[in-house]
C-alpha cells in the first residue's frame, strides 16, 4: 500500500531554514510527480510546490518561490523540500501527496516559525 512519512519539521526563528523530507513507498516512486502542501490554523490545504517524475521540472506556490526548493531522489523513494528565508506565515502542517489512482497523503510534519 501507498505509505508517505514525513519529517524534518520543527520551531525555528523568523528568517531560518528547515528542510523537510517525505520516505514514499508502495508504488513505483520515478513514475509520479510528487507534491508538497501545508495548512495553517483556519486556512485551506494550500499547494506549495511540486515537481516532475524524473525532477526536470518544478512549480512553486507565488508565497514560496526564490525562497522554497523542491527535490527529489529516485533512487532513495524521496522528496524534500528545502524552506528558507522562513516567516511567520509560513507556519502550517505540511504534507507530502501523491496521485496513484487516487489522492494519498502523509501524515504531516508541523513547522512553526516564531521568535
Amino acid at each position: 500500500q501507498v505509505q508517505l512519512v514525513e519529517s524534518g519539521g520543527g520551531l525555528v526563528q523568523p528568517g531560518g531554514s528547515l528542510r523537510l523530507s517525505c520516505a514514499a513507498s508502495g508504488f513505483t516512486f520515478s513514475s509520479y510527480a510528487m507534491r508538497w502542501y501545508r495548512q495553517a490554523p483556519g486556512k485551506e490545504r494550500e499547494l506549495v510546490a511540486t515537481i516532475t517524475r524524473l525532477g526536470g521540472n518544478m512549480n512553486y506556490a507565488d508565497s514560496v518561490k526564490g525562497r522554497f526548493t523542491i527535490s527529489r531522489d529516485n533512487a532513495k523513494n524521496m522528496v524534500y523540500l528545502q524552506m528558507n528565508g522562513l516567516t511567520p506565515e509560513d507556519t502550517a502542517v505540511y504534507y507530502c501527496n501523491v496521485y496513484y489512482g487516487e489522492w494519498y497523503w502523509g501524515q504531516g510534519t508541523q513547522v512553526t516559525v516564531s521568535s
